[in-house]
């Protein structure tokens, strides 16, 4: 090899591409004679700006950069919508003896046309709609049973008023304190009897919500309050509240089943006026014995008795008192 002199190779020999190309064409350059790449291809290679579509010897000629091919009959559609054939490439599927192929198009979604998954975020907020909708109905379930039990504890006596009344049960009792306090009892807790009852009408009672036993001026009418846990036997003194329409009264007193020959004294210490319950709340008392354990204090109207009065309250004190 001298200078200037290229080898005895020539230039088709050295570019296996020269058939491509004017100048390598007029040296000779020659096409290969297998194909590239696909089965059963033969002399497939073209020139560049054309490609056969369709059948053997038809040629499309090429349009010029940027613009769209001219239609041909049996030649494909122009390129449209995603997913439809696009007439500059055909497939060698498509050719003659080519593999047939199924293709699927993808399902088209927001965003330009192209296709998207399954829209995941859409599921999982009707999934967490349903279990808060879920939640919410338990909680309304468990609400509303709770409120039924509150009612049914609600469902229990209920408060005298000045047009309404009500009798105690019969084994209404009370204890003595865990500390030794003894006990005091409302009029609404004592066991009534022949007749009397309860109201609230007229102010002034100590008791609880105002409640106070009426009715008591008549023969028979009685009021009994049974005591337990008293801690020993011995002297005590027993309490009565009440009010008198600004004129004395009397009752009797019963423990145990025995009548004391010393009369309840209801007196109008409260120097009402006449007719006036709301101005004569006052309170007397009376020395008892009573027996450890169980006893039973019964006031009363009988023969004799001038029991024109309201009663409130009971309540002991361990001892003999003045006062």
């Amino acid at each position: 090899m001298t200078p200037g002199n290229s080898g005895a190779s020539t230039p088709e020999d050295d570019d296996p591409f020269g058939y491509l190309y004017a100048d390598g064409q007029a040296n000779g350059a020659q096409p290969p004679s297998g194909g590239y790449g696909y089965p059963n291809a033969v002399n497939r290679v073209r020139a560049v700006g054309q490609r056969q579509y369709g059948q053997p010897g038809q040629q499309v000629p090429t349009a010029a950069y940027g613009q769209a091919p001219p239609q041909q009959q049996g030649y494909g559609q122009q390129q449209g919508a995603y997913g439809q054939p696009n007439a500059h490439y055909a497939a060698p599927e498509t050719l003659p003896g080519g593999a047939p192929t199924t293709r699927t198009p993808m399902p088209a979604g927001n965003g330009g046309g192209r296709g998207r998954g399954p829209n995941t975020k859409g599921l999982l907020i009707g999934a967490i709609a349903v279990v808060a909708a879920v939640v919410i109905g338990i909680g309304i379930a468990m609400l509303g049973d709770d409120s039924g039990k509150k009612n049914d504890n609600k469902a229990g006596g209920t408060t005298p008023t000045a047009t309404q009344s009500s009798s105690p049960s019969p084994s209404a009792s009370s204890s003595v304190a865990a500390d030794g306090r003894l006990p005091t009892i409302d009029a609404k807790a004592l066991r009534l009897e022949g007749g009397a009852t309860t109201a609230s009408d007229v102010k002034g009672a100590k008791a609880d919500g105002g409640v106070y036993v009426t009715n008591f001026n008549n023969v028979g009418s009685a009021v009994t309050w049974t005591v337990n846990g008293i801690p020993d036997s011995g002297k005590y003194t027993v309490y009565v509240g009440y009010s008198v329409p600004g004129k004395d009264g009397t009752a009797t007193l019963t423990v145990n089943g025995t009548a004391s020959s010393t009369p309840v004294n209801l007196k109008n210490y409260a120097h009402a006026a006449q007719g006036d319950y709301a101005k004569g709340w006052t309170q007397t008392y009376n020395w008892i014995q009573l027996n450890k354990g169980t006893n039973t204090i019964k006031i009363s109207c009988e023969q004799g008795n001038q029991c024109d009065a309201y009663l409130d309250q009971l309540w002991l004190v361990k001892g003999w008192v003045k006062s």
